[in-house]
């Protein structure tokens, strides 16, 4: 079995998905009591920064180990800005819970690296030299991983190296944990890898550090392959994409099928983030389909069968970009022009200023199911499904990073401020990503995929059939036995 791990410390078990079968742990708070076994020798787990993951992880792992004797601390650079958040969150200089970056890596069993990708890529020497001989480092992306490759560099040899990745922004991982304080196993998702392993406890040292932060399903991957796909879905499904499908949808409706502003904002975005989301998060990407009529399943199955070949090549082109280490060069050059030249926001054209009104007003139960907007929705994800799967990730790795993450955790933050707040207030990676790549999405659609949909061509009833009989949608039905039981809350 390919997707295989041990542990010593927790129960695993095998689920089947697909045609493979994949060794998971099922989190919850019922395993808080195996914490000190997972996390043995460890006095001090070192959160670094007070990004998106920081925050969340370090208020989760403080609230999971309390009566362990295991503390928490959070290190930031001098004269940090987020200084003021951290201490608001309880973290203090004098109860010995904040401290200087470097100081904290220095003093930590665990130290869990969680500044900005660009960050990491400029002072990872000094993160390294700062290290103890024999402590534990942890990221939550492979960022840095892609980095080192480039640079022909390595992690230090003395150390375990693991990651833990939720399958969610910082913010979801924190209020799914909150939402689910009574409700045992409510959380976001986290893959985990071992990079390195001096001692034998990495693996269960990573399991421990899922649990804690509220991963109620966990599964192995590569730090490779995490990267990958989280970069590239990044760039697709969970923003980029996304980004640009919605404007495209937008003008098209408006300037070609007579809609109101507001009308085209529901038909697009609000039928993405509200309807269609829902559906597929609690019935799947199939029951999706087989909800509309037989007039709006052939619209849909036109524009699914249209876009999906077109959207694919794109997909493909981003994909190669970051496997060859491109997309993360990328990243890292533009991190060195951002002081001088900042990013802007996306939220003041008309789309979003009629987005602000449109939700302002909205009545959920009037939210339209668009077969047109679902058609297109469910190409580009049944596309990254299909080139993540051509590409040996497991099942878990995709049915995560190309579904539950975009419905469960990314949609709703969407649902509730907007895609465009979404696009302004993610990651700096994925930020850039999704400026560098939701223009493309957005002119592919217009160009080729509306043209080739209103050519009025016969439906390709193999490529409608590949979608229907998809061993995906087996796949996402296990993965929703494993799916906390709430809905997360995000606040207006």
């Amino acid at each position: 079995m390919q997707w295989d791990f041990t542990s010593k410390v927790f129960e695993t078990e095998v689920i089947r998905l697909g045609d493979t079968e994949e060794r998971i742990v099922r989190g919850g708070r019922d395993k808080f009591s195996l914490l000190p076994a997972a996390l043995a020798g460890i006095k001090q787990i070192g959160v670094i920064g007070w990004g998106s993951q920081g925050p969340a992880q370090a208020q989760n792992l403080r609230e999971s180990l309390e009566g362990t004797g295991i503390r928490v601390k959070v290190g930031l650079r001098p004269g940090s800005g987020s200084a003021r958040a951290a201490q608001e969150a309880g973290f203090t200089e004098a109860s010995g819970t904040l401290g200087e970056m470097y100081d904290v890596i220095r003093e930590s069993d665990m130290v869990l690296l969680l500044i900005a990708d660009a960050a990491q890529a400029a002072q990872y020497k000094e993160i390294f030299a700062a290290l103890r001989p024999g402590a534990t480092l942890g990221l939550s992306h492979g960022f840095l991983l892609a980095h080192l490759e480039n640079e022909g560099a390595a992690f230090p040899a003395a150390n375990n190296v693991i990651a833990v990745c939720p399958k969610g922004m910082g913010p979801s991982v924190r209020r799914l944990y909150v939402q689910g304080k009574e409700i045992n196993g409510a959380g976001i998702n986290s893959s985990f890898a071992v990079v390195q392993d001096i001692d034998g406890k990495a693996t269960d040292q990573a399991i421990g550090w899922s649990i804690a932060i509220g991963a109620p399903y966990i599964f192995i991957t590569t730090l490779k392959n995490e990267y990958r796909s989280d970069v590239f879905g990044e760039r697709a499904i969970l923003l980029g994409a996304v980004h640009g499908l919605v404007e495209a949808l937008f003008r098209r409706f408006v300037q070609q099928e007579g809609m109101s502003e507001e009308e085209a904002f529901r038909a697009s975005v609000e039928s993405i983030t509200g309807p269609i989301s829902r559906t597929v998060s609690h019935e799947g990407i199939l029951a999706l389909y087989q909800k509309f009529s037989d007039d709006e399943q052939l619209k849909f199955t036109r524009m699914y069968t249209e876009a999906y070949p077109i959207l694919y090549g794109l997909l493909e082109e981003i994909y190669e970009e970051v496997s060859t280490g491109n997309e993360v060069r990328s990243v890292v050059s533009a991190g060195r022009r951002l002081d001088t030249y900042p990013m802007g926001k996306i939220d003041g054209t008309r789309m979003w200023r009629v987005g602000e009104r449109v939700r302002a007003e909205r009545v959920e139960a009037e939210l339209p199911l668009h077969p047109e907007t679902a058609g297109l929705y469910c190409a580009i994800m049944m596309a990254q499904v299909d080139l993540l799967l051509r590409n040996a990730h497991s099942y878990s790795e995709v049915c995560n990073e190309s579904v539950i993450e975009a419905v469960d955790s990314l949609n709703p933050y969407m649902h509730a401020r907007g895609v465009a707040y979404m696009v302004d207030n993610c990651s700096t990676t994925a930020r850039l990503g999704a400026r560098k790549w939701g223009p493309r999405f957005d002119h592919l659609i217009e160009q080729e995929v509306f043209t080739a949909y209103d050519r009025q061509e016969v439906v390709n009833e193999n490529r409608l059939q590949a979608f229907v009989q998809h061993p995906v949608h087996q796949s996402l039905a296990v993965c929703a036995e494993l799916r906390p039981p709430i809905d997360i809350s995000v606040p207006s």
